[in-house]
């Protein structure tokens, strides 16, 4: 009834589908050459570095490059939203409307020398207020993610909701850096970078709330904070000043700092414990260093099915090569529950649990492995990694999903069954996970909602470091928050028809 052609295609189709990762022990060998020497994070950071230099000298960082459109706009029925002329402004969407956006020169940045340059972001509600905290090259800017009020409906110097206020900036601590990295303890930023001598700074977000009283909504004011004067705390006991990351551990009170050089001091670039019980006091506690240099964390009170470990903290690490299960309980005397490597691993960079009350899944990425065409990603598209942590001392790489496009995933954060991944120049792509406790072997995830902020390799399928870095998708409201390495802050939201029957709580 069927052709051999059909059959052929049949087989593919079928091998594509079901190939999977599995875990693996660490490759001991490849690790001390490649890894702990640091030899693959350094090429990936010089592939960065030539990559921005490359757009730099095109002028993507460069004043007026990027106008804002800090208004409402809905992805149109053809799936694309137009932000500016021509192509590179097609923004291909689906279930995504835009409600604001401010180019990096409107959030404050002033870096002539290397341009107006983007990195992480986070986010906080305080008193109602829903606050980002953007990362870029020069400091870091803050917005408000305005709400709905009286203040929407005041011609000419109303603001609407879903747009951003720029609120002001902090300036870095020491130099200015391509990396800078935020998260929040209580209502505080905590903030590093890989720039030398900047340690990590300690900032009290409530200061923000007297930039806008309630008597003026309509003000424009920006107010530029002071190191020296409006820190709460400053950590500055790392080895050079310099930390890749920073993971709250809030459960004892600690912030960590993780992926601090050199990699042969004390620590070994792993996770150094600061006590931030006093913050404006913060004190080293002790680190972990059996496994060397740790790239992201998430680190937490286990709550799961391994009842051997109820009640003890624990970290989730993303090292390089390995996902590395911790026992930080006693911060003086950390210990490693597991450490395992997978087939396709180039560069083990994040990841998030499924359930942070259930922790039973985690989604991982790898950096590396779309770049370097190795292991499942051999094909370029973007690929997740599904971990079943029932047991923490045999950790399971149980499925996979891939993405329908080619991109480089950076990071993920889930949220209500729904996980939301920068990748890169594909931008921000949300996937309901839902499905992983019943079938891990990743079958039923599915996406169901993106925005693509870097339209120019829809004419090119390309793997390169652009794009954006990071999301926050954790306010009630509903709105987005997606901080790019070029274009500013873009802030998204649901459409209210959403299309293709998906689950619309996201």
């Amino acid at each position: 009834m069927f052709g051999k052609g059909f059959l052929t295609c049949a087989v593919l189709a079928f091998a594509t589908t079901t190939v999977i990762g599995r875990e693996i022990a660490v490759n001991q060998e490849l690790h001390e050459s490649l890894y702990a020497t640091g030899e693959i994070m350094d090429r990936i950071m010089a592939e960065k570095i030539s990559t921005w230099a490359k757009y730099r000298e095109a002028g993507y960082f460069s004043d007026g490059k990027w106008p804002s459109h800090n208004y409402y706009k809905a992805c149109s029925e053809d799936g694309t939203l137009q932000l500016g002329e021509g192509p590179n402004g097609t923004h291909k969407c689906m279930n995504l409307d835009l409600t604001g956006h401010l180019s990096h020169q409107d959030l404050g940045s002033t870096n002539d020398t290397n341009g107006r340059m983007g990195s992480s972001i986070w986010g906080i509600t305080l008193e109602g207020h829903e606050f980002v905290m953007i990362g870029q090259q020069d400091g870091m800017a803050f917005a408000e993610v305005v709400g709905k009020g009286w203040w929407n409906y005041i011609p000419l110097i109303g603001k609407k909701a879903g747009t951003l206020d720029y609120l002001g900036r902090l300036p870095p601590q020491s130099i200015d850096s391509w990396w800078r990295e935020i998260k929040t303890y209580k209502h505080y930023a905590i903030v590093g970078s890989e720039a030398v001598d900047h340690g990590v700074q300690i900032f009290d977000l409530r200061k923000l709330l007297d930039i806008r009283p309630a008597y003026n909504p309509f003000s424009r004011r920006a107010k530029t904070f002071s190191i020296k004067t409006d820190l709460t705390g400053w950590f500055n006991e790392l080895p050079v000043g310099r930390s890749h990351n920073v993971v709250i551990a809030a459960d004892s009170d600690h912030i960590i700092a993780v992926g601090a050089q050199p990699r042969d001091s004390e620590c070994k670039s792993g996770l150094i414990f600061v006590d931030v019980s006093d913050p404006s006091k913060p004190k080293k506690s002790g680190c972990a260093s059996e496994d060397g240099y740790v790239h992201d964390a998430q680190c937490l009170l286990y709550k799961g099915p391994d009842t051997k470990y109820l009640g003890r903290e624990i970290c989730y690490g993303y090292n390089e090569d390995s996902l590395t299960i911790y026992d930080i309980t006693s911060k003086s005397s950390p210990t490693i529950i597991s450490r395992t490597s997978y087939e396709g691993a180039n560069y083990t960079h994040q990841g998030w649990l499924l359930d942070q009350e259930y922790q039973e899944f985690l989604l991982m990425d790898d950096e590396y492995d779309e770049v370097r065409k190795k292991g499942p990603a051999a094909d370029q598209h973007a690929t997740t990694y599904i971990w079943n942590i029932t047991s923490l001392e045999n950790p399971i790489q149980s499925g996979l999903y891939k993405s329908s496009v080619v991109s480089i995933d950076h990071n993920q954060y889930i949220n209500k069954g729904f996980s939301y991944q920068s990748n890169y120049a594909s931008g921000l792509r949300i996937l309901d996970v839902t499905s992983i406790p019943a079938d891990p072997t990743g079958a039923g995830v599915h996406e169901v909602a993106y925005f693509d902020v870097f339209p120019e390799d829809d004419f090119e399928a390309r793997t390169e470091f652009v794009g954006t870095w990071g999301s926050y998708g954790y306010f009630e409201s509903g709105f987005i928050v997606v901080n790019t390495i070029d274009r500013g802050v873009f802030v998204l939201k649901r459409s209210d028809k959403v299309k293709g029957g998906f689950r619309a709580e996201f």
